[in-house]
């Protein structure tokens, strides 16, 4: 099961975690503290951070089997999910990571290892090098070091004007997204249901939970930078995970471990940019012994 913890972010905005697993003891003595509680007694943190768009609750298959031996929660990021989505200029990279510096504090994760895909893990490698207390191990899926470039954000703002919102239905948003959309090379099931989790229904039809101008105004924040720098500076055990179809070329992540100074590589094959989504038994099967390492530390 999930439920749900308030978390209060940078600026007081409101953020919604998930947490994965057994249900917290309720009753006459239960504990209110989640470090507190027995049920997390013993078992190491793990912070999910889901890319630009997503949402807590793509986690959620990575998160159950995590929670077999970890306390595994999911943060729904500011201006995604069920978390607040405040005005435009609150979306700075400074408010991503402290928002995650935050719910490691108040959820008691830390030392936490965190796994991010895209946005999430640059966020997360970010925390890492300006928290090294805070972080114990990390998961990089699919983000890239380098810039990317004026180019690609306008590229960005033209994929969103091609959105035929409304969808009339769910299985429309899930054949464009994973057949029809001019992005797709060949058909992806699996990514036409990473999008219909981040629909919801209007008086019109189905539309993204996000706006989409916000999303533009995230992304802004990073792709006319490289993030080089902030990736030498994380010094706990790192793995670099890139689909063989993902938007992270093979040299290039191969020059982020060697950058890390604890780096680790692991490629899935058949998977694009939605790694964990689009293959999660091979994605356990490079993350999972990778973890049991940082524990073993």
């Amino acid at each position: 099961m999930a439920r749900r913890i308030d978390v209060t972010g940078a600026g007081g905005v409101r953020l919604a975690a998930w947490e994965f697993g057994d249900p917290v003891k309720t009753g006459p003595g239960a504990a209110l503290d989640p470090a507190a509680d027995p049920v997390h007694q013993g078992r190491p943190g793990v912070l999910l951070l889901h890319g630009l768009m997503g949402r807590a609750s793509h986690w959620a298959s990575t998160a159950r089997w995590l929670s077999e031996r970890h306390r595994a929660v999911a943060l729904d990021q500011r201006g995604h999910g069920q978390s607040a989505k405040p005005p435009a200029g609150a979306y700075t990279r400074d408010a991503y990571v402290e928002d995650a510096e935050a719910a490691l504090e108040q959820l008691a994760l830390a030392p936490a290892v965190l796994i991010g895909h895209a946005m999430g893990a640059l966020t997360a490698w970010q925390l890492a090098a300006k928290r090294p207390d805070l972080v114990r191990g990390l998961v990089i899926c699919d983000m890239r070091a380098s810039a990317l470039g004026a180019a690609s954000q306008r590229e960005w703002a033209d994929w969103f004007d091609a959105w035929p919102v409304p969808f009339a239905t769910l299985a429309d948003v899930r054949k464009w997204f994973g057949e029809d959309d001019p992005w797709v090379e060949r058909p992806s099931p699996a990514r036409g249901e990473f999008y219909a989790e981040v629909m919801q229904e209007s008086s019109d039809g189905w539309r993204p939970v996000f706006e989409p101008a916000q999303m533009l105004t995230s992304r802004e924040t990073w792709v006319y930078d490289a993030h080089w720098e902030e990736l030498a500076q994380v010094r706990c055990p790192t793995l670099v995970v890139r689909g063989l179809d993902g938007e992270l070329g093979r040299a290039e992540a191969q020059e982020m471990v060697r950058v890390l100074p604890l780096g680790e590589y692991a490629d899935v094959a058949d998977a694009g940019h939605l790694v964990f989504y689009d293959q999660p038994a091979a994605w356990r099967a490079v993350v999972e012994p990778f973890l049991d390492g940082v524990l073993a530390v």
